[in-house]
């Protein structure tokens, strides 16, 4: 399995949401795991579009489908659907913690005071 593959047992879970299957009205599509896993690549690597590996296609096509997918909200239905799952492989917690300079507290960006005069 590629790094950023999917399992066959994620793909299961996913691959019924999705436009293009078998026996759907419209268009039915090449290779719908390829696109995902494209995706998936682009968003866990953090590359531009551009930078997709040539082993997903051309660029462009993978970042117009996206678009459509999005707009069609395929991508919101993907996510309801593996958020409704009790069975998450992954939590994600931000532990980010964002410290404002002594600047910030001198200026007094940091009142609790309700009624704060900023002028």
């Amino acid at each position: 399995m590629r790094r950023y593959g999917l399992r066959d047992d994620q793909w299961d879970r996913i691959c019924g949401l999705l436009p293009g299957r078998q026996g759907h009205v419209g268009v039915t599509a090449a290779d719908n795991r390829l696109f995902v896993e494209a995706v998936l690549y682009r968003y866990r690597a953090g590359v531009p579009w551009r930078d997709l590996p040539e082993r997903f296609g051309a660029w462009k096509a993978v970042h117009t489908r996206f678009g459509r997918w999005s707009r069609s909200g395929v991508w919101e239905r993907v996510f309801q659907h593996l958020a409704a799952d009790a069975d998450n492989e992954y939590a994600m917690i931000d532990s980010t913690v964002v410290r404002a300079p002594a600047w910030c507290r001198d200026q007094g960006y940091g009142r609790t005071d309700p009624n704060p005069a900023w002028g």
